[in-house]
């Protein structure tokens, strides 16, 4: 006999609409058994603003061990990646779980209750493949378990250090040799045990039109169709990558996308930075996901994407925390909406509602967690509570302009992950520990 419990939810934000008080929501089995307004009697009071559970569209596990670092002193993105190379050298399976498990607790912890996990670092350090030759990405499904998070494991094809140049130095972790080849890896993938159901989707990436050559593509877009799975893509994050795109191909990355027959409503293209009028109007047109990740475009000096163009087409927008930098969905949120006041010196392109239905049911959509990322009858039971009375959220109206233009990561009070609790605000100090054990590990060791 199943059993069920009744929460009272002072505000929320069900994903539509506007903010409601006194919302009683019943959990059975994980979901959603009923949701109405009514008095909190008998109920597990939250107080403050809830919110369904956010999505981290694009995330590399690996770089949290990036952050502080990488910042000193000056630099390019290109310096940013042998620093970033220099943490794929280093790492086994086991701190690779590591890292991955404290990583994704620091991202429940700010209320991400799905992550979708860019994966490339498939192989040993010197290009032959583990034992299991999916060691790695079952490592990092294993943390995402014992952290609380869903995964959505984008194991990603890598084959070149540039357009016609094969694999460098470490890249050769990165590189299966050929579609075909990737393909056979994943494909003999066995499922993890113990995963409950809706805890993991098996995806796919092509890690740029720059890794990844022509016409390798269409294995991997095969293998994604075959499988039903999301597909992402890093899209013209550089100037240099559509250089180089339009000086072999003749075509921007879109376009080379677009002949491959990459785009479309199960496939992501990931920064969506450098674009032209064309570039938006085939993502758009193929309701392709524009997933950006403002503060790692802002901390590599990427530029800024044409989100607003991008929606308009056709495009959803989705959201990513990418090389950690910054864990915390709230200010992608509003990073997204003020970045387009910095490039148009206009200000009102995003209301706080598009902005949450990006980072909750669009980014969790566009990771195969379908349901997922609204607060109603029959959807997976995510809440997300935020303190309204904080030093950054008291008088600022506890709707969805708090969440939004207020409140931060630090505001999560509680995180409920198919109804069961993930996270609370008393378990960050234990969360920084672990991650300054594991990461001083790995530069150490």
């Amino acid at each position: 006999m199943s059993d069920t419990t009744t929460y009272w939810l002072e505000r929320a934000w069900t994903g539509t609409g506007p903010v409601r008080d006194g919302v009683r929501v019943d959990v059975t089995d994980g979901v959603f058994s009923g949701v109405q307004q009514g008095p909190p009697d008998g109920a597990n009071r939250l107080a403050g603003l809830t919110v369904p559970g956010l999505a981290n569209c694009h995330s590399h596990a690996f770089h949290r061990a990036l952050r502080g670092r990488t910042q000193r002193g000056r630099g390019t993105f290109w310096t940013w990646r042998e620093q970033m190379y220099a943490v794929a050298s280093r790492l086994t399976p086991d701190s690779y779980f590591e890292l991955a498990r404290a990583t994704y607790r620091e991202m429940v912890s700010v209320g991400i209750t799905s992550v979708g996990e860019f994966h490339y670092l498939h192989h040993n350090p010197d290009g032959t493949p583990y034992d299991d030759p999916n060691e790695m990405g079952h490592a990092l499904v294993q943390a995402a378990r014992e952290a609380g998070i869903r995964i959505a494991l984008l194991d990603t094809c890598y084959l070149a250090s540039a357009i016609g140049q094969p694999p460098e130095g470490v890249q050769v972790r990165f590189s299966d040799g050929t579609a075909e080849a990737w393909a056979d890896r994943v494909s003999r993938r066995a499922d993890t045990p113990a995963d409950r159901p809706g805890s993991v989707v098996w995806g796919a990436a092509i890690h740029s039109v720059r890794a990844v050559p022509r016409d390798q593509m269409g294995g991997v877009v095969r293998w994604a169709d075959e499988h039903a799975a999301p597909l992402h893509v890093h899209l013209s994050e550089q100037v240099a990558e559509n250089d180089a795109s339009v000086a072999a191909y003749g075509l921007t990355p879109t376009q080379v996308l677009a002949d491959a027959g990459a785009l479309g409503d199960r496939t992501s293209a990931v920064h969506a930075t450098h674009l032209t009028s064309v570039d938006v109007k085939l993502l758009g047109g193929s309701g392709t996901y524009a997933n950006l990740c403002p503060t790692t475009e802002r901390d590599l000096g990427d530029g800024i994407g044409p989100s607003r163009l991008l929606h308009d087409a056709g495009a959803p927008l989705t959201l990513g925390s990418d090389s950690h930098a910054v864990v915390d969905l709230f200010e992608e949120m509003r990073a997204v909406e003020l970045d387009e006041r910095l490039a148009t010196q206009q200000r009102g392109h995003w209301s706080a509602g598009e902005l949450l239905r990006a980072a909750t049911r669009d980014g969790q959509r566009s990771l195969g967690f379908d349901g997922v990322g609204r607060i109603e009858v029959g959807a997976p039971a995510d809440l997300v509570t935020l303190d309204t009375t904080s030093p950054r959220t008291a008088g600022t109206g506890a709707d969805e302009a708090t969440a939004v233009f207020a409140a931060t990561g630090a505001d999560v009070a509680q995180v409920l992950r198919d109804g069961v609790l993930v996270a609370a605000g008393d378990d960050r100090r234990a969360i920084g520990a672990d991650l300054d054990r594991v990461i001083r590990s790995i530069w150490e060791g």
